[in-house]
């Protein structure tokens, strides 16, 4: 009974001391899924950019959803971007950089239509983006709807900049 009573109790030290361990896991390292806030680039001289996104409008009188351009950002000054777990590119603030998008608008049922991917260049200039640690979208264009071609613009928000008329 002894020796059960100090297995028990040996365990118990065990998994203390476990659970008191510090994650050394840095928001680069592989296979980290979960970033804690600190790792929003606010700790670092950047911000983040959505490497990939797709405008969509609901239409309250249709009672469905629009599904507007995708954007993807394809190179970085001419390199491959890394792209982390949450779908966002580290991009440093207040320095000239260009982006090569790609754009393809969508079916009804939201799969791309090949015959209209296009690519353009977005310039970042040193008064860009100002401010580390914060999160934005390059959008397709400016709204979701009645729309052609590409035209890379920025915004803070998921939702196209501006409703369709």
């Amino acid at each position: 009974m002894k020796s059960v009573a100090t297995l028990i109790l040996a365990c118990l030290f065990l998994l203390t001391g476990c659970q008191s361990l510090t994650d050394t896991k840095t928001a680069s390292s592989p296979g980290s899924q979960t970033l804690p806030a600190s790792t929003d680039a606010s700790d670092r001289n950047s911000v983040l950019l959505s490497a990939r996104h797709c405008l969509s409008e609901y239409l309250s009188d249709q009672g469905k959803t629009h599904y507007g351009p995708c954007l993807k950002i394809i190179s970085i000054d001419g390199n491959a971007p890394r792209v982390r777990d949450d779908g966002f590119i580290e991009i440093p603030a207040a320095t000239s950089t260009t982006l090569k998008t790609s754009c393809v608008y969508r079916h009804a049922d939201g799969s791309p239509i090949p015959a209209t991917m296009e690519t353009t260049d977005f310039q970042i200039t040193p008064g860009t983006f100002t401010k580390p640690g914060q999160r934005w979208y390059l959008h397709a264009h400016k709204q979701a709807r009645q729309v052609v071609g590409c035209e890379p613009t920025l915004s803070r928000s998921k939702s196209p900049t501006r409703a369709t008329d």
